[in-house]
């Protein structure tokens, strides 16, 4: 980065000479990369200019914010010292360069019309409503009082409405709505907190707002209708910034059973929304990291440990540990819940995404009409288009304090990732499950919004729109594509129709190296790589691995014991078929007192019994999600798996309840028959399913270390990752990290990119970079 240039030296002369060369105009080009479009930085700019008295111009170009500054050399050095340090709140200033200019003598700042051409510059991610917009909407004397719209330079959305850069109102979706007379006035007015701010409207031109059902109602009437819909038990489709929600009373149980039924959700938790931090406090514990994510300007869905007793309707979150809790980000979310002047609102509502499950998010207004035809019973929706779908992101807390992303979309994307080496442009295309793409070029990666699973030609073509979405935004041009080496994932199907140079990289490869690109390592780590599913170098099913691994490649220096999975999706949907097959690996019989043996039909276990026998339809599997699956079912919680980790889900919410628990059974990964023998005779002694749950996770955690110690004995490195799926089980990551700190390793997990399929496109860019260069 170039810095100002300085005035030249003096030959002669005292301090009056010098003062009078600080006084001396100058003019200086500056140009500045990163996030600085659609945040308030030309604004910003403007009133800094003004405040210092100089004169010259700010324009949003292809690569940035351009502009030229003109005055005293004091003042045009404080100008960029105080540009960076007291940038706007959504700004990410990644680089700035300077060069002089002859001075002109004008005088006047002025914010000029954008200018188009090569370069780069960065969208910022949605942000929730701020303060001060919040202040406006509950005032009765302003004229955005109620509105469900309002926003600022400082809040409401950037990425779902961006359609093209730079970012100006005409290149969103609200280019179609003309500002009125006053909103126009405030957006040319520098003083005011809307001057030129994109999204900016009001009632009297802004997006409309409408209901649509068995009553239609449009603005202020439409809100009213749906809260006393809400509140008459209704399940309402509303539509949000990056697509649209189901929603419902949480608090009322046949409202929750009946979204349930008709989403054909199975037992899989749903998300709550509530109004403030006191209603989450009586929902979930939390410290002072979760309520500032809770609070934050991307407000994601924050994974709380649940309380013993809530208001909830027993149908919200069955069986998990946790319950996901997020704050309204948007105007109409809190008008949804009321306003102090309103009667008494909702307490809390289950807000999940607007689909059937496995289906991608729906975002176009008739599309909702037909596919939440017999989901909702009325639609809450307004004009204003939705550029690409954004789903909510999920976050929980490691005990450390630090972020884990479990979901990265709203809020996150398209934030830049930083890279610890420079990369070709690329696009690496993730996984078939919990789908993100990642495009990526010199130091550079953003990753879109979460797609979602690819079972479904409606997924595969919210994939290529997300793609085409954040190609048009970041400008990268990829000259070669990154796919995982599982020869059935249509996203890899995808990549090799694409045309380009295509990487193919291991997938726990791909997830360790997700997680070294994002604390810039450069040297090799010891990766603990835990799932349910990746493609091995043998044909097997892998995910239950500890790799040396850099960047360039990867060596196995030990994994979980082979199992055959008996039936493919069939075992992974019915967890007592895992369990009888680590049984039978373990030669331990298929006792009927085991939950696991009368779980299985009574048809079912000769046919199981000889499938397994003889190897068919059967793939060896090394995946630790698997054997939580196998325990989950041995010790009785959960034999079919309605949704993606459900058996190991429940396994954890038993082991919670155990409390503090010090002895584990002991276990090795290669070598996992004991363990089974193990919880059996517990089992049959008695023991209470918790303690054997609780045991069970200490005794990964300790294999975990006995294998990390084999490991640096041979290889000397002391750097663990702990990555893949398995490791959003915060009890699990917690005992590993704490048992591997004791054994003086360093131990990093994910805090930018989640740990699961969602981080592998980033690991994908690293990896592919490195093979291309080599």
């Amino acid at each position: 980065m170039e810095q100002p240039t300085a005035a030249p030296p003096l030959r002669r002369g005292g301090a009056g000479v010098t003062a009078a060369v600080h006084r001396r105009p100058v003019r200086r080009l500056v140009a500045v990369g990163g996030v600085v479009q659609g945040v308030g930085f030309r604004p910003f700019v403007h009133a800094l200019a003004t405040e210092l008295g100089l004169s010259g111009q700010v324009a949003n170009g292809p690569a940035g914010a351009r502009i030229e500054i003109e005055g005293g050399a004091d003042a045009v050095a404080a100008f960029r010292h105080r540009l960076t340090a007291d940038a706007p709140p959504l700004a990410e200033i990644v680089s700035v360069s300077i060069s002089e200019l002859p001075p002109t003598g004008r005088t006047g700042f002025v914010i000029v019309p954008s200018t188009t051409g090569r370069g780069r510059t960065l969208v910022p991610p949605d942000s929730a409503t701020c303060e001060s917009c919040l202040t406006e909407l509950a005032d009765p004397a302003d004229r955005r009082h109620r509105h469900p719209f309002i926003t600022c330079t400082d809040c409401g959305p950037r990425f779902t409405i961006t359609t093209a850069m730079p970012y100006d109102r005409a290149t969103t979706t609200m280019a179609t709505f003309p500002l009125c007379p006053d909103c126009a006035a405030e957006y040319t007015d520098p003083s005011n907190r809307r001057f030129h701010a994109q999204p900016v409207a009001c009632w009297a031109c802004g997006p409309r707002l409408r209901l649509s059902g068995p009553v239609r109602r449009e603005g202020g009437a439409a809100l009213s209708e749906a809260r006393r819909m809400l509140a008459a038990g209704a399940i309402l489709a509303v539509k949000g910034i990056g697509g649209y929600h189901l929603v419902c009373d949480a608090i009322a149980p046949h409202s929750v059973g009946e979204l349930r039924r008709r989403k054909a959700r199975g037992d899989k938790p749903f998300a709550v929304m509530t109004p403030d931090p006191a209603t989450a406090a009586r929902l979930g514990h939390f410290g002072p990291a979760e309520r500032r994510l809770l609070m934050g300007r991307s407000r994601p869905i924050v994974l709380l440990r649940r309380r013993a007793r809530t208001p909830l309707a027993p149908q919200v979150c069955p069986g998990a540990p946790d319950i996901g809790v997020m704050l309204p980000y948007t105007p109409l979310h809190r008008l949804l819940f009321g306003l102090p002047d309103d009667p008494s609102g909702p307490g809390v509502l289950v807000v999940t995404s607007g689909n059937i499950s496995g289906e991608p998010l729906v975002t176009d207004d008739r599309e909702a009409l037909a596919r939440l035809k017999g989901l909702a019973d009325a639609w809450l929706w307004h004009d204003r288009p939705i550029a690409v779908a954004c789903d909510d992101s999920v976050v929980r807390v490691r005990a450390d304090g630090s972020p884990l992303p479990v979901r990265r979309s709203r809020g996150f994307a398209p934030a830049r990732i930083r890279l610890p080496l420079a990369v070709r442009p690329v696009l690496a295309v993730g996984g078939d499950l919990k789908n993100t793409l990642c495009l990526a070029e010199d130091d550079s990666a953003w990753l879109s919004a979460h797609v979602g699973d690819m079972d479904s030609l409606a997924a595969q073509r919210a994939f290529e729109r997300a793609e085409s979405h954040l190609r048009a935004l970041t400008r990268v041009d990829p000259v070669c594509v990154a796919a995982d080496r599982h020869p059935g994932y249509r996203s890899t199907r995808w990549a090799r129709r694409d045309g380009r140079p295509l990487t193919l990289v291991q997938h726990h490869h791909a997830h360790i190296a997700s997680a070294m690109a994002e604390h810039g390592l450069h040297e090799p780590v010891l990766g603990v790589a835990f799932d349910g599913t990746g493609y091995g170098d043998d044909g097997a099913i892998w995910g239950g691995e500890v790799l040396l691994a850099d960047y360039a490649g990867y060596r196995r220096l030990t994994h979980l014991a082979y199992v055959p999975l008996p039936g493919g999706d069939a075992g992974v949907r019915n967890p007592y078929r895992m369990a009888l097959s680590h049984l039978r690996a373990a030669g331990i019989a298929w006792s009927p007192d085991l939950p696991c043996t009368t779980a299985c039909p009574p048809e079912e276990l000769p046919l199981l019994e000889a499938q397994l026998a003889r190897g068919l339809g059967c793939t060896p599997t090394s995946s630790m999600g698997r054997l939580f699956d196998a325990v989950s079912s041995l010790v009785g919680i959960c034999h079919r798996a309605g949704y993606e980790a459900q058996a190991a889900v429940e396994l954890e919410a038993a082991a919670v309840t155990a409390g503090r628990v010090l002895d584990g059974y002991a276990f090795e990964l290669d070598a996992p028959a004991s363990l089974l023998a193990a919880i059996v005779a517990d089992l049959r002694s008695g023991v209470g399913v918790p303690l054997i749950a609780a045991r069970f996770h200490l005794a990964v955690a300790d294999a975990v270390r006995t294998a990390c110690r084999k490991a640096r004995r041979t290889t000397g490195v002391r750097t663990v990752v702990l990555t893949g799926g398995v490791f959003t089980n915060a009890l699990l990551d917690e005992m590993c990290t704490a048992g591997l700190a004791e054994d003086g390793f360093t131990v990093l997990g994910h805090t930018l990119v989640p740990p699961g399929d969602g981080g592998l496109a980033l690991g994908q860019v690293v990896v592919a970079a490195r093979v291309t260069d080599d």
